[in-house]
């Protein structure tokens, strides 16, 4: 049986639009009450990457997060609200995003994700992983992602967004293992949203970001509302209402290698508008940062900074707050006297250190051999 995506064209987060669309997005694939029994225990997991205000399109929208949290309540659920942002506790960037004032008003609790427990997935790709407990303790989970650019994996949406199962400091200890591998990261990713296993994903994409996402892009109507039970399923639906290729997320073309169901776009059954009619007259994608010319690392590794994008820093908007030197997984940046400093030699291109700048301080430069392939790929 093809796995079905919802979506609906949704013009602003209006709290009774968002509340009456997200019952028609939910409507064909059976309600909520499909999802969530009475007396059951539901975590929403929505994008709370950083603390910064709605308009920014960084986290989840608070209007989506309360349609679904009372939708939720309605079929009889005890909802608790969390995540495990990159950067702040867990409740700081609730409160500044929004998102715990939904909380309080609607009678939701909030989960701290502040406990981990090691698990070893199913997969096998990493042999253990620590993800909070609030995870496991769920009886339901429906995740919340913001649909948005992303300069390493090139989109997160549901997939992507079960990384904040991992709790705080364990995500850039994940980078360091998988290194500049970012296949090997994405088929990570791909098995632990296997093992989290939300029943429902619905992905904000009413206001999403393009650019250097996912935490110093533009915001970008897009005026959509997807959801599914499959986030696979969902981010195929996502990637075909922007008219990107799958091989530039790499999550997809990972499951599209593996020949994981729902990564096909003919596999999936779309219910309500087409991606085609969603899809914006134009959507800047995150850069490439890599080329894949197959060479052997011999060849590969001397001509790092032509086959890759790397952060560089910009000396006018950055404050030298030290957040990315702290949270930097290969500590490749310094802070020395009045300037901030990358070790290119060291650097694994995770772009950790962008997804955290809360002023953009850290643009992405390309190599000569990945413009050179980018110019080609486009004549």
């Amino acid at each position: 049986m093809k796995p079905k995506v919802s979506l609906l064209r949704t013009p602003n987060y209006d709290r009774k639009i968002v509340e009456s669309h997200l019952r028609r997005l939910l409507a064909p694939l059976g309600g909520m009450e499909s999802f969530v029994r009475p007396g059951q225990k539901v975590l929403v997991k929505p994008n709370m990457l950083s603390g910064k205000s709605p308009e920014r399109a960084v986290t989840t929208h608070p209007e989506v997060v309360r349609g679904i949290v009372q939708l939720a309540q309605e079929a009889g659920g005890r909802v608790f609200v969390g995540d495990s942002p990159g950067v702040g506790s867990p409740r700081q960037v609730a409160r500044r995003s929004g998102i715990l004032a939904v909380i309080e008003e609607t009678g939701a609790e909030f989960a701290s994700f502040s406990d981990s427990v090691r698990i070893r997935p199913r997969g096998g790709t990493f042999h253990e992983l620590e993800i909070a407990r609030d995870i496991l303790d769920a009886d339901v989970i429906i995740n919340l992602p913001k649909l948005k650019t992303h300069q390493m994996m090139g989109l997160t949406g549901g997939v992507k967004n079960l990384f904040g199962a991992v709790v705080g400091m364990r995500k850039p200890r994940l980078h360091l293992q998988a290194g500049t591998d970012k296949a090997f990261f994405a088929l990570m990713l791909l098995e632990l949203a296997e093992q989290v296993a939300p029943a429902l994903t619905v992905v904000d994409a009413i206001i999403g970001m393009e650019g250097e996402g996912p935490g110093s892009g533009d915001p970008i109507t897009l005026g959509a509302l997807i959801a599914g039970a499959s986030p696979l399923a969902v981010d195929a639906a996502a990637i075909a209402m922007l008219g990107i290729s799958p091989q530039d997320v790499w999550t997809q073309a990972e499951a599209l290698r593996t020949g994981r169901p729902g990564s096909r776009i003919e596999e999936v059954e779309i219910l309500g508008d087409s991606p085609e009619d969603l899809r914006p007259s134009r959507f800047r994608s995150a850069g490439k940062t890599d080329v894949n010319f197959g060479l052997p690392p011999f060849l590969k590794n001397p001509l790092k900074k032509a086959l890759t994008a790397r952060p560089v820093v910009d000396p006018i908007l950055c404050e030298h707050c030290g957040l990315c030197v702290e949270h930097c997984p290969p500590r490749a940046m310094a802070i020395s006297g009045e300037s901030l400093r990358i070790d290119d030699d060291r650097c694994i291109r995770c772009f950790c250190c962008q997804e955290l700048c809360p002023r953009g301080a850290l643009p992405t430069r390309q190599g000569l051999l990945l413009r050179l392939s980018e110019f080609l790929n486009k004549k």
